[in-house]
């Protein structure tokens, strides 16, 4: 178990006590740059899911465009087919519009709790959106999958050093209501942005859009 003192010597850097012989062979990495780096790092996601969404905004754009040209044709079969299309890109660009808010949310607690120091208010919750999250993006960025499930591994193995530390227990991390607020909230900021970026479909195809969005029932 980690003592009180001996985390804090961890938070600002410096060796404790029973770490000085390990880290003759290993260096340990201070809490707070653990903290730094996976703020960095879930930054740079929020950056790069702006710039994948907005190619994904072009290529609907462009679908869009041609809906519109197949029914000035009176060719609804072809509409149609552009429609359902639509449909997949838009329900991609839902599901990465969430998590790139539910990730500007995780940004903010973390560098409150870098400045502030409170690991545990802090850090739960955020521990239990990531995991969510990287759940959401990994049939459309598997490589952002991943990146996230090793800053959940390390935020979690904070949570874990400061409940020791402070003798208190950490319970299930990934199941808060504080976690489940900011992801419900990232949903509803995201149904606002997708009515303001993405238009409407023509009443002719839009069922068959709506169609293609919904989630499958059956099973395999």
């Amino acid at each position: 178990m980690v003592s009180l003192p001996d985390f804090e010597k961890r938070w600002a850097g410096g060796p404790t006590v029973g770490e000085k012989f390990k880290d003759l062979f290993k260096r340990r990495e201070p809490i707070k740059q653990k903290l730094v780096m996976a703020s960095y790092k879930v930054r740079s996601m929020v950056s790069r899911l702006e710039v994948f969404i907005e190619r994904l905004r072009e290529r609907d754009r462009t679908l869009f465009e041609r809906v519109v040209d197949a029914l000035t044709q009176g060719d609804e079969i072809r509409a149609a087919m552009y429609a359902n299309e639509i449909a997949e890109i838009r329900k991609m660009v839902k599901q990465l519009t969430i998590t790139q808010v539910a990730l500007e949310q995780v940004t903010l607690r973390l560098d409150t709790v870098i400045t502030m120091g409170d690991v545990m208010a802090g850090l739960i919750p955020v521990v239990g959106v990531i995991k969510e999250l990287k759940g959401v993006v990994k049939g459309i960025m598997p490589e952002m999958s991943l990146e996230l499930s090793e800053i959940e591994e390390g935020l979690r193995d904070v949570v874990i050093s400061a409940g020791e530390a402070l003798g208190m227990p950490t319970g299930d991390i990934y199941t808060t209501p504080e976690a489940r607020k900011i992801l419900e909230e990232a949903k509803v900021v995201a149904e606002q942005r997708m009515k303001e970026k993405f238009p409407e479909l023509p009443s002719l195809v839009a069922s068959a859009a709506q169609k293609a969005s919904a989630p499958a029932t059956g099973t395999a």
